[in-house]
Formats: structure tokens, C-alpha cells, sequence
């Protein structure tokens, strides 16, 4: 290991100082060059291209466990702590997360809808439960808000709306999206906070004439929407903290590139079977 960091970091600084520093012989650094590369060095190349071409692949999102998953789900033949050590050894980390921290726990006053939902987010299938929500993302032209609408059997991103303004308009924008996409039989379960979007009088009449069920979360209590929650610290941290958008429309556009083409096609989750959503519902993995 410390001729292959020596051979790696050559282009930096004289041999013989890295030799000094590692206490190990020129001669021997060498010889060690000059040696045919093992069997195993070989494969630790080629199993090291396969985890690097995945990382870039997934946006530096996956952990080691997830790399392990997905490409041995793809064949490639390897073990958890082999791909550990080889994304150690080479400095591959997934992006850094925050954690998520309850702000306060306001006053529980009776809802306008009763929480159907009871924090049951394992559904058996397809248009049974959505869930939605809104964030806000940072540009340096002011607040991109984001709307989305999940289906909680596959974690799919079904219907989403951005705007510049926080209003009623922006979640009925987001559900007629996942109506038009989906299509869902009467009965479904429409699940939210107790935000002024969700409990207005327009967003309730088009639940009903949709044919959807409300369900709202306790107030102030996000645990109850979990995995909306979840979705948007992952787009936070794995994404929109990654960059600086100039305006809305840059904004938008990174929104859709990581919603409709990464998140919902390629990212794989460990509730899924490490499948992405689309694959998830195209399977119909139990």
C-alpha cells in the first residue's frame, strides 16, 4: 500500500522525499514497479473503475453498502468490504447529508381532515396513498418554491409544480400533474401538512371531485409526513446544496434534470430493493 500511494502521488514532489516520509527504500519502491501486477491488483483496478463510473453515475449519492448493491445487482462479482476499502483508499464519499432536526413542536389543535394516513408508509400498491408537500430553494433572484405529489408504494415523484410565489395555485398545479399522469381510481388517500395550501377551500373542492380522500398530518408534526420530508432532504443534499443558482429558471431546470431523469429512473432506494421507482413500479416488486 505505500508503494501504490507513492506511484499514485509521484507527479508531486520528488520520489525519495515520499520514500523519507513512509520510511521505505527508493530501491524497493522500484522493484516494486517493476513487478507484473497480481491477479488481485488487476481486479481491484477493474472492480475500482466499476464503483467510480456508479459514483459519478448516481451523483456521489451512494454509501458504500448502496455501491456494493447496485453493482452487485448488475453482476459484477464483489464484496461489501472490498468496495469499502477501494472507495476509502481512493477518497470516494457520498455527498455529505445534514440532519434533520424538529424545529418545534407546535400545539396539536383538531384538524380540518383526520390523519388517515397514521404514519403507514408501506402501501401494497400503486395509487393507494400520495403524499404532498412544498419546499423552497435558494437563488440569488429570490425563492424558487417546489410543490411535489408522491406515491408512496414506489416513492415516484407523480406530480410536481414550481413557482416563484407559495400559494394555492402551486400544490393544484402539482396534483392536476399526478391526476393526468395517473388517473387514479376514487378512494385514493391524499396525504399533507396543514399548511394553508392543503386545508384551503379550492385544493379540498379538487380532492373531492377527483374523487381523493384528505389525510393531514398532525400540526407541526413533519414526522407524520415522513417520507415527503425525506424526499426533500435528499434533493437538498444530494443536489440543490451543491450549487448556486443564478435564478429561477437555472433553478428549474437542475429541479427536473435531478426529479424526472435521476431521482424517478436511476436512484436507487434501500425501501425499493435497492430499484429505482420506475423500476419499482414496472417490476411490481412486492
Amino acid at each position: 500500500m505505500k508503494y501504490a500511494f507513492i506511484d499514485t502521488h509521484r507527479t508531486s514532489g520528488p520520489i525519495q522525499r515520499w520514500c523519507d516520509a513512509l520510511r521505505v527504500s527508493r530501491s524497493g519502491y522500484y522493484a516494486w514497479r517493476r513487478r507484473p501486477e497480481s491477479r488481485r491488483a488487476q481486479a481491484d483496478r477493474a472492480l475500482l473503475a466499476e464503483i467510480q463510473a456508479l459514483h459519478a453515475e448516481a451523483r456521489e449519492a451512494y454509501g458504500a453498502v448502496k455501491t456494493w448493491r447496485v453493482l452487485t445487482a448488475r453482476g459484477v462479482a464483489c464484496g461489501r468490504h472490498r468496495v469499502a476499502r477501494l472507495r476509502r483508499a481512493h477518497g470516494i464519499e457520498a455527498r455529505r447529508m445534514r440532519r434533520f432536526r424538529l424545529a418545534y413542536a407546535a400545539r396539536n389543535s383538531a384538524p380540518p381532515a383526520p390523519n388517515r394516513l397514521g404514519r403507514q408508509f408501506r402501501v401494497p400498491a400503486p395509487n393507494r396513498v400520495w403524499a404532498g408537500d412544498i419546499t423552497f430553494i435558494s437563488t440569488r433572484r429570490g425563492w424558487l418554491y417546489l410543490a411535489v405529489v408522491l406515491d408512496l408504494y414506489s416513492r415516484r415523484v407523480v406530480g410536481w409544480a414550481m413557482s416563484a410565489r407559495r400559494d394555492g395555485q402551486l400544490v393544484l398545479d402539482a396534483l392536476s400533474m399526478a391526476l393526468v399522469h395517473r388517473r387514479p381510481a376514487p378512494g385514493l388517500i391524499h396525504h399533507s401538512d396543514q399548511g394553508g395550501q392543503y386545508t384551503s377551500g379550492r385544493f379540498q373542492a379538487q380532492l373531492h371531485a377527483a374523487g381523493l380522500v384528505p389525510s393531514l398530518s398532525h400540526k407541526g408534526n413533519c414526522y407524520d409526513n415522513a417520507v415527503v420530508e425525506s424526499f426533500f432532504s435528499t434533493l437538498k443534499n444530494e443536489w440543490t446544496f451543491h450549487f448556486t443558482f443564478h435564478d429561477r429558471d437555472q433553478a428549474r431546470a437542475a429541479l427536473f434534470d435531478y426529479i424526472e431523469l435521476f431521482y424517478n429512473r436511476q436512484r436507487s432506494h434501500a425501501t425499493l430493493n435497492y430499484c429505482s421507482p420506475v423500476t419499482f413500479e414496472e417490476q411490481g416488486v412486492p
